[in-house]
């Protein structure tokens, strides 16, 4: 599934061909996402102009004068910028046609993606209005996390993909997050001290920041908007490498499933 940096990646790529310009139409060839798309949205979005891309968590916000479309990617979906002349795929299931003659496409093979409607303030929504603070913002801090784990017993790796602690923090970052700060993902979050959550605090921005400089993490579906995969993976110390031998000390990794998500570490230099 992209995680934040695939998602900042995804609007970085397709903000200077959104912003300042007009939908002149909207094909919807398949409405059956995760959850339906507005039948009206055609309707809705024609002949408006897109005054601005944001991000919130993994949602990208397309915002209008009138309302906000919240745009998921789901497990496999990724948005690209076409040519109007360029056929359309089995799987692109959105499309919005923008008045420099290109689309942006909605493609999404699993159709666990989403596009929602609202006209209310978009952070008011009520799947954006219980999310916790960007792991790139202030409010991400190592006093902030001391706060909110002091009575949680759930293993750290588990709470830092939690998106009501921190947004955005997926199965690959953690894992690669936890073992630069050095930290057992199976530890329970109130027993980390504010030196540990100062360190994984410092790392999982560097971490994240250096994904988004890279254009995300290309494993199996994420691609950037212009159809290049990201490169961050080839700087990937623990995730999908189990029984392979510690880039630091050589021990081999091991791998354990917490919450259902594999987690890979070194049971040496992550005591």
């Amino acid at each position: 599934m992209p995680e934040l940096p695939e998602v900042e990646t995804t609007r970085r790529g397709i903000l200077p061909a959104l912003k300042g310009h007009r939908v002149t139409d909207v094909v919807l060839r398949h409405s059956q996402l995760r959850w339906p798309i507005p039948l009206n949205l055609p309707l809705l979005l024609k002949n408006q102009e897109v005054l601005d891309v944001q991000r919130r968590g993994k949602y990208l916000l397309l915002i209008f004068h009138h309302g906000t479309v919240l745009i998921h990617l789901g497990m496999s979906g990724h948005l690209k910028l076409l040519p109007l002349t360029e056929p359309y795929k089995k799987h692109d299931h959105v499309i919005l046609v923008l008045d420099g003659q290109i689309s942006l496409r909605f493609h999404d093979p699993r159709r666990f993606g989403a596009w929602l409607w609202t006209s209310e303030p978009p952070l008011e929504h009520p799947l954006l209005c219980e999310l916790g603070p960007e792991p790139l913002s202030e409010d991400f801090s190592a006093d902030y996390l001391q706060q909110a784990l002091k009575n949680r017993t759930a293993p750290i790796k588990q709470l830092l993909m939690d998106s009501h602690l921190v947004v955005g923090v997926g199965n690959i970052y953690a894992n690669e997050a936890l073992f630069q700060a050095r930290i057992l993902p199976t530890m329970p979050g109130q027993q980390l001290k504010k030196p540990a959550l100062k360190k994984l605090v410092t790392v999982t921005q560097q971490i994240l920041q250096a994904a988004i400089q890279q254009g995300g993490t290309t494993l199996k579906d994420f691609s950037q908007s212009d159809g290049n995969p990201g490169y961050f993976s080839q700087h990937l110390f623990v995730y999908g490498r189990a029984n392979q031998p510690c880039y630091q000390c050589k021990t081999l990794l091991v791998e354990c499933r917490l919450g259902q998500r594999s987690t890979v570490y070194c049971p040496r230099c992550q005591r």
